[in-house]
């Protein structure tokens, strides 16, 4: 259990390293965006590279940053479920969720995406506008990179959830999966409180 641990620490520094990276993307975006707003409000100069670029940035920064967000929880939950749930249903869920949906998305994904980037690498895809953008394989082999680092957040993921399922009590403390001290005492003190009402 301390080595599937450390292993689920090391994808997770990975994956995490890989998002920083990303999220220094969105400086560009906005410097793009304002360059662009510039240029067509006070200069009637309209570019369609810029606009493209727009969205190749926000994208970059959406599919590098992906993993880092599902490491960080920060992604979208059912929470009137989950908040009712004790932290062991909820690792057996998570458990459930990343076998059965996610890693078989995540692989049908990247598994699909080669052969996108692929074919617009041989076809030199560019923009479908003469003044856009060129090598549209760039942009597209960034889907493959994105969804191969949510899948090593997934198994980073499912690591951890076994630990926390299975290894011995100080173990689950080690996890991100564990209540912290700020949730027990919630807890603690909704507990006391009831309490006192029966009381």
């Amino acid at each position: 259990m301390d080595r599937l641990l450390t292993l689920s620490r090391n994808l997770s520094r990975f994956v995490s390293l890989i998002g920083k990276v990303g999220a220094w993307s969105i400086i560009g975006l906005i410097v793009v965006i304002m360059l662009d707003v510039t240029l067509r409000r006070w200069f009637v100069i309209g570019s369609t590279k810029l606009q493209e670029l727009e969205w190749h940035l926000h994208g970059a920064l959406f599919l590098m940053c992906l993993g880092w967000a599902y490491l960080k929880n920060t992604h979208v939950r059912i929470e009137l479920v989950s908040e009712r749930m004790t932290a062991k249903a909820r690792a057996w869920v998570e458990l459930t969720g990343i076998l059965i949906f996610l890693i078989p998305y995540v692989t049908a994904i990247i598994a699909f995406g080669f052969d996108y980037v692929d074919f617009s690498y041989r076809y030199d895809e560019g923009s479908a506008s003469p003044t856009g953008l060129p090598n549209r394989w760039i942009i597209k082999s960034l889907i493959v990179f994105g969804f191969i680092v949510l899948g090593i957040a997934a198994i980073s993921r499912l690591l951890e959830c076994i630990v926390y399922l299975f290894g011995t009590p100080e173990q689950k403390q080690q996890t991100s999966l564990a209540p912290s001290l700020d949730n027990l005492d919630d807890t603690v003190a909704k507990s006391d409180y009831s309490e006192e009402r029966a009381l």
